[in-house]
């Protein structure tokens, strides 16, 4: 009796269609849009952190859940702010690498100034675990201060000078339609006055203002994020080398 013997390398039957392999230019575009929709994890933190902001949450003993699962949110943001500065760099570069460390730059403050912050409220958790009661009621309060300006430094500010330095990066190198860098372009100085009017007591950081100012900024990245991962990259001299599937980037 003989036997058959299946080759591994033999085509597939014929019918089945073929996937083209992933380049690296799409493998980046795709991994720098899942982690900027990740960036967006954080929303839930509006309603987990009611808790902890309040004034007299040392005094209540109500669950601790909330503030530490809106902590594990921020740092997931905060490493994905990061990942996509990284990501995208090598991409960017071939435009101007002087802004595209700029942008490297910022995103890391960003995410500096966030787990900064949500040190400051996790130590608001463990006062009250600690039970010190009234005690420790200012300790308190200057934490939560301290969590409000380290928000407006790192999640208002930073992201106006992220939209501005990736923006026109990519708004020049048409590497995504021009519609969305102008987007982020135009928010950027909306978001920078919505930062001042907080910095100077015009209005408060959750106001209706603020949320107005910062609505562009968001619309550019949850659309830039939704880009990469649909479309990619758009053909560009600055991905020549990088089209060939596993290719490594060149150097300029």
């Amino acid at each position: 009796m003989s036997t058959a013997t299946i080759d591994p390398v033999s085509p597939a039957p014929a019918g089945t269609p073929a996937r083209a392999p992933m380049t690296s230019v799409r493998k980046t575009a795709l991994a720098a849009g899942v982690l900027y929709l990740i960036s967006f994890v954080s929303i839930p933190t509006l309603a987990l952190y009611s808790g902890v902001k309040d004034p007299n949450y040392l005094l209540g003993s109500g669950p601790d859940t909330p503030a530490l699962v809106g902590g594990l949110l921020e740092v997931i943001v905060a490493l994905a702010g990061v990942g996509t500065a990284v990501i995208l760099y090598p991409v960017v570069k071939r435009q101007h690498q002087g802004i595209a460390l700029g942008f490297v730059g910022t995103r890391t403050l960003e995410g500096a100034g966030i787990i900064a912050g949500v040190v400051a409220l996790m130590t608001v958790v463990s006062l009250r675990q600690a039970g010190v009661g009234a005690a420790g009621l200012v300790t308190a309060h200057a934490l939560t201060s301290m969590y409000g300006w380290a928000f407006l430094f790192s999640q208002s500010l930073m992201p106006a000078l992220n939209a501005m330095l990736l923006g026109s990066l990519l708004y020049r190198s048409r590497l995504v339609p021009r519609a969305l860098p102008t987007i982020g372009l135009i928010g950027a100085p909306l978001l920078l006055a919505s930062v001042i009017g907080v910095l100077f007591g015009a209005f408060s950081a959750v106001s209706a203002p603020a949320l107005l100012l910062a609505i562009p900024i968001a619309v550019w990245e949850f659309s830039l994020g939704v880009y990469l991962v649909v479309k990619g990259f758009r053909p560009s001299p600055l991905t020549i080398g990088m089209t060939t599937a596993g290719a490594e980037p060149a150097t300029v």
